[in-house]
């Protein structure tokens, strides 16, 4: 090879890294929601705003088109009712916006917002058009998905806890249930029109209107309740795209499988998947023997759509066979890796809207989570529960960028087969720009080198056991042309008269880049691990990736007018590198671990973000800008020759953070009810004989469900009056509570004991799937006498049954289902009590039937003076309720974002179970002898971070064992310095 004059010496060795992505191949015309007349070939659409224009949304069979212009959807699955705290929800917003997100999809819960029929609440914790309102502030697209039925492993599947006493047959073409649909839809849809994009009043981009609907999937039944749901959305005023989300890829509800009214062109097909690790990622291109029919695709004629795709998985109760292992594990098993390998496999299968869920988990606080899951819905998510960005967060930013910056990628055919050992490859193009994408996949567990034929010939690559790279040749990089590059291309971006392009893999490897350039460039190292040479008509650029941080390389002329800036790093750098489009120009911030916002405001750059460790910063942006400002701190700044502006000092890492030891706890035993002179005249009585539960009601006994009663939530008390136990020998209690509820029982206030809802096993069956149980207690002679008695009983029901199936199964009954007895046959009076009134503030979701809970024991104003002192741990053996108070201060400075947990701690052998309340929100439920849970996450907003907060822990003791609690102590979870200000909940 002939040198040039210019030549650097080489540093040595080369590997491909990769990320890819793909499309599908055939023909399709723009739907009839596309924009009239032929798809432009420029940039992708900007950032969504709200502009008061009108906008079109169409699609063909490539992707999304927005005012006629291609749009690849990047999403994230986002639940703001997990999350009570309205502050925060910008935050994990801008936090998805700068780590390359331009979608967020949030499921809408029935059961949040709708305490009984015919009440709404979308205020407070609960205002949806307020979440609307800041994505579009952000910069986001918005997935709306309204249910009625949404699953995600919360009460009821998200029905509200008064459907489960209607009559009406939940999801099918039942009048009745349907009334209450559209009545729900109605207060939804109010809100949600007053943010469509097509209005140009928001940025409501896809609208779902059921949620893996299997159960009547093709029969008549299905058809018409599906029918019906469309009809009624479009009726609302929402003319965005509508769809479904098909559990697995069944070819359920593809276009045309319902009458939509005559309505053409508005219907998508989506369908979800969780495939475990380990497995061999799937082509979703054809389906198997038996499957639906009509050619290669479920929809030849609509863009590939995975409304949810797995960014985790949820975790169950622990204790086999569920074995909950805790978010850790799911983190890390369904790592980086997987996530480039499954992600990449999708894009490459043509899947151009991809919702990953979840991106932020978040917490199933209060009553909200279903039975099979605890508080913590973490997810093992990009985003931890307590908001901080991981590591899998490094392929969501490389590939969100890439997809909004660089448009060929919206529009991919398959193309020539290719072959490389030990990998498969997906090799794919774009028809318009002629660029080539290689997807190389290996699903061993051991690294495989080996040569890929590509347009620009072999490549020598190397991809780690179960990953994938990608690889692309003949790539735009603005007014020059990448020949391949072993590192995955993030952006290429204009910044000022500068081409930006970033490049990134894993560290260690070497980064090679070879552009195409007929005349000699003049070419800057200006970082020392770079080396290049020029031969010919190409230019060879090497470096490797992770030593220094940032490699940058400055190419000038040869034959383009724009200076090309060439940065390469490791992932860990690259997640570092932030875009952000203003109305002067895009700006580029390397640097800190955030940026939230930029604004020019003249010559000065003002820009807002959080810094966890020791940094510099460098910014490129329009020209003119001499002055750099961070978050309200002008910086002293040179300007290098990479054309930006760079910090001259070091911005400092983030304070510590020291959190106070609670201490000064009180205590106090409820539970009167369990007392025979307790005054129960103003509870319910039990005495109707019919349910629309799909438990049945005992012969000759009177219904005693909780839910037939108006108590929907939490713990529910049941005192039975009647007269002579003589010759009682036992008395036997049926309930249902979903896993790991439990009954307690006391005759005349002395314990009978408590009964725990056995671990579900392989072998129950779908009608013990509700998880029912029958405790019998033999009654002590002692309790044997004439005259008045009273049995009293406490149920911890852990909510309604999801229904997936389609079955009611919502309408398992919660509470006592039958009560018999041995050796006496009394007539007995049964009086019910469960939660209050719901609270106002915090919905009905918080509170449950505990004494403490009615009479405000958990509230921060509560008086508690006279309460006993204590100090944990303790140690006690009781059988009931006992309630623990203490209030404590902090002092965290305004300009640090703090994440605090609190976490408990004991003999797991001890027997007992805490709710925790927080400035009266109930964070959660601890069960000391289950877990896995011990740290629960205390949002700011519930937390005052800055000011007196109450903590009160009502804690179930079994009777069975000593319990505690044993320690009790706050844990730092995060910090940085930055953040957003936050208002209390």
């Amino acid at each position: 090879m002939a040198l040039s004059r210019r030549t650097f010496s080489a540093l040595a060795g080369s590997a491909a890294l990769g990320l890819g992505l793909g499309g599908s191949g055939g023909s399709g015309a723009p739907s009839a929601f596309a924009a009239r007349g032929s798809v432009p070939t420029g940039p992708s659409p900007l950032p969504p705003r709200v502009d008061g224009e009108q906008h079109t949304i169409g699609y063909d069979r490539y992707s999304l088109l927005v005012d006629g212009r291609r749009l690849v959807v990047w999403s994230g699955e986002f639940h703001p009712f997990r999350l009570p705290s309205p502050s925060l929800w910008r935050d994990v917003l801008q936090k998805m916006r700068a780590h390359g997100y331009n979608a967020v999809s949030i499921y809408v819960a029935w059961n949040y917002h709708s305490p009984a029929p015919g009440t709404y609440d979308f205020t407070g914790v609960r205002d949806l058009g307020l979440f609307l309102r800041m994505a579009a502030e952000t910069g986001l697209y918005v997935i709306l998905r309204p249910g009625p039925y949404i699953n995600a492993e919360v009460d009821g599947g998200g029905f509200p806890g008064w459907l489960t006493t209607t009559r009406g047959t939940a999801r099918t073409d039942d009048p009745t249930y349907l009334s209450y649909v559209d009545e729900w839809f109605t207060q939804v849809n109010r809100i949600a029109r007053k943010h469509l994009l097509t209005q140009g009043t928001g940025t409501v981009l896809l609208y779902q209107i059921e949620n893996e609907y299997d159960a009547h999937a093709g029969d008549a039944t299905g058809r018409r309740y599906m029918s019906h749901l469309y009809k009624k959305v479009r009726a609302d005023g929402i003319d965005v795209p509508l769809f479904h989300n098909d559990k697995g890829r069944n070819g359920y509800w593809a276009p045309g499988s319902f009458d939509t009214g005559g309505e053409r062109g508005g219907w998508l097909y989506g369908f979800d998947g969780y495939p475990p690790p380990g497995r061999t990622p799937p082509d979703w291109g054809s389906f198997g023997p038996g499957g639906a029919k009509g050619g290669a695709s479920a929809s030849p004629s609509t863009p590939g759509f995975v409304p949810e795709f797995g960014g985790g998985w949820f975790d169950p109760w622990g204790g086999a066979p569920f074995d909950g292992k805790g978010y850790a594990e799911s983190r890390r098993t369904r790592d980086a890796a997987y996530e480039r390998r499954f992600y990449l496999t999708n894009l490459a299968n043509g899947l151009t809207l991809h919702n990953v869920y979840m991106t932020f988990g978040g917490t199933s606080w209060g009553w909200l989570p279903a039975p099979v899951v605890y508080t913590s819905y973490d997810y093992g998510a990009a985003i931890d529960e307590a908001r901080n960005v991981t590591d899998k967060i490094a392929p969501m930013h490389q590939l969100g960028h890439l997809l909004q910056r660089v448009p060929d990628f919206a529009k991919l055919d398959r193309a020539a087969e290719v072959t490389a050992k030990g990998l498969k490859v997906y090799h794919l193009t774009n028809p318009d720009t002629g660029l080539h994408v290689y997807v190389a996949r290996n699903d061993g567990t051991a690294p495989v080198t080996t040569d890929l034929p590509t347009e620009a010939g072999r490549l020598r690559i190397t991809v780690p056991g179960e990953d994938a790279r990608l690889l692309t040749t003949g790539l735009k990089l603005g007014r020059r042309t990448l020949k391949y590059s072993t590192a995955e291309p993030v952006f290429c971006l204009t910044a000022g008269r500068q081409d930006i392009a970033l490049f990134s893999g894993r560290s260690g490897d070497m980064a090679e880049l070879v552009l195409t350039s007929p005349d000699e460039p003049d070419v800057m190292r200006l970082d020392p691990e770079a080396a290049w040479v020029y031969d010919g008509d190409e230019l060879r650029v090497t470096t490797p990736l992770g030593q220094g941080g940032l490699t940058r390389v400055l190419v000038t002329g040869g034959g383009s007018e724009n200076p090309l800036v060439l940065l390469l790093g490791d992932d860990a750098t690259a997640v570092r590198l932030f875009p952000y489009d203003t109305p002067s120009g895009t700006v580029l911030v390397y640097g800190p671990s955030l940026l939230r916002h930029a604004e020019l405001r003249g010559s000065e750059l003002h820009l807002t973000g959080d810094i966890t460790e020791t940094t510099s910063m460098e910014v490129w942006g329009p020209r003119g800008i001499d002055t750099l400002v961070w978050n309200g701190r002008t910086l002293p700044t040179r300007m290098p020759l990479s054309g930006s502006l760079m910090t001259t000092g070091l911005l400092p890492a983030v304070p510590e953070v020291r959190l106070p030891e609670l201490g000064g706890w009180r205590m106090r035993t409820e539970n009167p009810e369990a007392g025979p002179g307790f005054d129960d005249s103003g509870w319910k009585i039990a005495d109707r004989t019919k349910s629309f539960s799909t438990t049945p009601v005992p012969d000759g006994q009177p219904v005693l469900f909780a839910d037939d009663y108006g108590f929907h939530y939490g713990d529910v008390w049941y005192r039975g009056t009647f007269t002579d136990s003589t010759a009682l020998e036992e008395l036997s209690l049926a309930y249902s509570t979903g896993t790991q509820g439990l009954l307690m029982a006391w005759l005349d206030g002395e314990p009978l004991g408590t009964h725990r809802m056995p671990v579900p096993d392989k072998n129950r069956t779908a009608r013990q799937g509700s998880w029912e149980a029958t405790a019998a207690f033999p009654v002590r002679e002692a309790l044997r006498s004439p005259g008045r008695h009273v049995l009293s009983v406490l149920v911890r029901r852990m909510q309604h049954d999801q229904d997936g199936k389609g079955l009611d199964t919502h309408k398992a009954a919660r509470g006592l289902t039958a009560v018999s007895f041995k050796g006496a046959a009394p007539k007995v009076r049964w009086r019910i009590q469960g939660a209050a009134a719901p609270d106002p503030v915090r919905g009905p979701m918080n509170n449950g039937g505990l004494y403490g809970e009615r009479t405000g024991w958990h509230l921060p104003g509560f008086r508690d003076h006279d309460w006993e002192p204590v100090v944990f741990p303790r140690t006690a053996r009781y059988q009931g309720v006992t309630w623990y108070r203490t209030t404590f201060r902090l002092s965290v400075p305004a300009d640090i974002d703090a994440s605090i947990g609190l976490t408990l701690e004991d003999d797991q052998y001890r027997a007992y179970r805490a709710q925790i309340f927080l400035n009266g929100w109930n964070m959660g439920q601890y069960i000391n002898n289950v877990g896995p849970q011990h740290t629960f996450v205390l949002p700011n907003g519930v937390l005052r971070t800055r000011g007196t907060n109450t903590l009160a822990l009502a804690v179930l003791s079994e009777f069975t064992t000593l319990s505690g609690p044993g320690k009790v102590g706050l844990t730092l979870l995060g910090r940085a310095t930055g953040g957003l200000p936050v208002t209390p909940a």
